[in-house]
């Protein structure tokens, strides 16, 4: 099956037919992982349902020091409450 690659808002999609997603078990709103691999881009279904990593995913692997600062916003400019 050949298909073209179309502009969509700043990126760029392809489209592709029920059938093929049918054949391979995926469906409207699944999550899938995208990659390159060896000059081509391999589409398959998320392993996890979890969209977002969890902050102790992300750190994991950190293993430095953590000093909190504070950051100066300037002065309120509406209604916020200090």
């Amino acid at each position: 099956m050949q298909t073209n690659i179309v502009k969509w808002g700043n990126s760029q999609g392809i489209r592709l037919p029920k059938m093929l997603l049918d054949s391979v078990n995926l469906a409207e709103s699944d999550t899938v992982d995208v990659i390159a691999e060896n000059g081509r881009i391999v589409i398959k279904k998320a392993d996890n349902k979890r969209r977002y990593k969890t902050i102790q995913e992300r750190f994991k692997d950190f293993h430095g020091e953590y000093e909190p600062i504070d950051t100066d916003w300037g002065k309120p400019v509406g209604r916020e409450l200090w």
